[in-house]
């Protein structure tokens, strides 16, 4: 579980509503408005559907839930797993990686191991995880997108929202003493957009997007050690291979572990 999401959304959310109950001095019921939350939250959700497929909308709930609790095997654990999977390739071979296959909780990386134990040949391994990543980040782009274009929705709508009340109060206003209570309500859409675009979607697409890529290069590392085996490599050559992925002070550590 990502412990800096979470904590980033909560704390958020009491420094928000800390601040507006420290100003409001206990008048916070004005920030709370059920027609400004239906503006926002309801335009958002009706242009997200028409802009993506009802497939990818539904989706979007695995895609946060994927931010949540995204979760990738360090580099330095898939290395010492990939140079283990080689020494017992070499010594026993490919056969005897089936009763490893039971200990991996990565669907990718079984995967791999899998086409070693069939016997395939290094390019055909290459080629079909290749296309695994490939639509990895397709599904992710997708999902970022989604987020992204939520983001964006929220202060649109807000500002619509705004703007019938701005209306709707000077259609009626019968006293110049009015603007200040009118204004107020009709800003409170403007504050739901604001925050909900700024503290949750936004920052959930750039670490979904941040998460895509270090699970791009974990998958590249298991291609790249998979290859090497099914080469017949060393472990120290699939270690070797496998390093570049990470920086020359963890390449140094590993050499002494391995």
């Amino acid at each position: 579980m990502d412990l800096a999401t979470i904590l980033g959304v909560v704390l958020g959310f009491v420094v928000i509503l800390g601040t507006i109950a420290y100003e409001s001095h206990g008048g916070m019921a004005i920030f709370f408005n059920i027609p400004a939350l239906a503006i926002v939250f309801g335009g958002m959700t009706c242009a997200t559907m028409i802009h993506f497929s009802m497939g990818q909308f539904l989706g979007i709930f695995s895609v946060i839930k994927k931010t949540l609790l995204h979760k990738t095997l360090p580099p330095h654990e898939l290395i010492q797993m990939m140079v283990s999977y080689a020494a017992i390739n070499r010594r026993d071979g490919a056969l005897a990686l089936e009763q490893e296959i039971g200990k991996i909780k990565n669907p990718f990386l079984v995967k791999g191991i899998q086409m070693l134990i069939d016997g395939q040949d290094e390019e055909a391994i290459h080629e079909l995880m290749d296309l695994e990543i490939q639509y990895l980040e397709e599904r992710h782009a997708v999902g970022k997108k989604i987020l992204d274009f939520m983001g964006a929705s929220c202060p649109s709508f807000a500002m619509v929202g705004t703007l019938i009340g701005l209306i709707s109060m000077l259609s009626s206003m019968e006293s110049p003493d009015e603007i200040g209570a009118g204004m107020s309500v009709a800003l409170v859409c403007t504050f739901y957009g604001a925050l909900m675009a700024n503290l949750v979607f936004l920052p959930l697409g750039g670490k979904l997007g941040q998460y895509s890529k270090v699970e791009k290069i974990s998958m590249e590392m298991v291609v790249a050690g998979i290859c090497a085996i099914a080469k017949g490599e060393s472990p120290t050559g699939v270690r070797e291979k496998m390093q570049v992925f990470i920086s020359a002070k963890r390449r140094e550590q590993l050499k002494a572990k391995v």
